[in-house]
């Protein structure tokens, strides 16, 4: 709940809740209980879309769109300690919902598309710059996340530092896995599938396409760099590139009999859910030996790792940065002074924009001529 909640706030400075709205939520939730969580998110969403409601009403519709951002940001925080089935899917969408209806209230570049893969399709966003020969940023999430919400934790960063964006849900992801389509280890696969729409519906350059992959995202970033030649520039945050050693990780949680929550396990059945797998054994024999190979990476990489993050992530991150062989790697470690330390940057997910927009413009300076 506090990784989660910190999440909430870090989505502030981006449109999401402000701190006073987050931490009256926070009076309605009883620790470890979900459905005061759900209650309490869904509850704060029903009254700032009335707010929304009335204040375009009267015309005013900046104020709407702002609000009814922040009623997205609840009901996606909503759905986070639902089980898998009606629930989760109403909320969902209603949170889809508000999200479309903000972009358009804000007047934002958004137009939603999808991409055919696997017989199905994945959802996003594209976000067209103002100067259409800017580079893209494309912001792919991980296991506990849509891609609508990436608009608040980095996309709307690069939409007001004159980039494109496109946000895409991956196969189990959002609400792909209804599709019937799972986590799957070779990730370069669909994301080569958004690739190929990226250029032929808004087209993008891939001289000028960037890759941000994160939590979980970190591991498929890591498999594009290593497989996907149609890219600019990676960042991973972390850098995972044998999921398997943090799958086993939660194996061993509970094969050693660790104390599980109602949000924990109701989180979990979420995740097996998305991992398209009954348990945690099938999901690390499915994943068993699956991993990025770093020898292949020669696009320019950023890792970036907060202090945070736990002993499996660091530890990757470290040996992914240590053996890659492209001539253009960085690797950024944010310690708590930055305020930036937990996982993924949640806690100040500013910094991670920052960090990363500095290093685009370095490796990609013939992309932004004399910006």
């Amino acid at each position: 709940m506090d990784l989660f909640f910190l999440g909430a706030l870090g989505w502030g400075p981006a449109g999401g809740l402000s701190v006073g709205e987050a931490f009256y939520i926070a009076t309605q939730i009883e620790d470890g209980d979900g459905d005061s969580w759900v209650r309490a998110f869904e509850h704060q969403g029903e009254v700032l879309n009335a707010q929304a409601d009335t204040w375009l009403e009267r015309g005013w519709t900046r104020a709407a769109g702002e609000a009814r951002l922040k009623a997205f940001a609840c009901y996606r925080s909503a759905w986070q300690f639902v089980a898998p089935g009606e629930r989760f899917a109403a909320l969902f969408h209603a949170s889809q919902k508000l999200f479309d209806q903000a972009m358009t209230e804000l007047g934002l570049p958004a137009t939603r598309f999808t991409v055919r893969y696997g017989g199905g399709e994945l959802p996003g966003h594209f976000y067209q710059a103002i100067d259409r020969s800017a580079p893209t940023v494309l912001v792919i999430g991980g296991a506990d996340t849509c891609h609508e919400d990436r608009f608040l934790s980095q996309g709307r960063y690069y939409i007001d530092r004159g980039y494109s964006v496109a946000l895409v849900d991956l196969p189990g992801q959002g609400l792909v896995q209804k599709q019937g389509l799972h986590w799957e280890p070779e990730t370069e696969r669909p994301i080569a599938a958004v690739i190929d729409a990226l250029i032929a519906r808004f087209g993008v350059e891939p001289r000028k396409l960037a890759l941000l992959g994160m939590s979980l995202g970190g591991y498929f970033a890591c498999r594009a760099a290593a497989h996907e030649p149609r890219l600019a520039a990676v960042i991973a945050t972390p850098a995972l590139f044998r999921p398997d050693e943090l799958f086993a990780g939660v194996a061993k949680q509970e094969a050693d009999g660790a104390t599980t929550s109602d949000v924990e396990r109701k989180n979990r059945q979420v995740l097996l859910w998305k991992a398209g797998v009954a348990d945690i054994s099938e999901l690390i024999r499915r994943w068993d030996g699956v991993a990025a190979d770093p020898r292949n990476v020669q696009v320019p990489f950023l890792s970036v790792l907060g202090k945070q993050e736990g002993g499996v992530w660091k530890k990757q991150t470290e040996e992914w940065h240590a053996s890659i062989r492209s001539a253009h790697k960085s690797f950024v470690i944010l310690d708590a002074e930055t305020g930036a330390d937990a996982h993924c940057q949640g806690n100040n997910p500013l910094r991670l924009a920052q960090e990363a927009d500095g290093w685009l413009r370095e490796v990609m300076r013939d992309s932004w001529g004399s910006r």
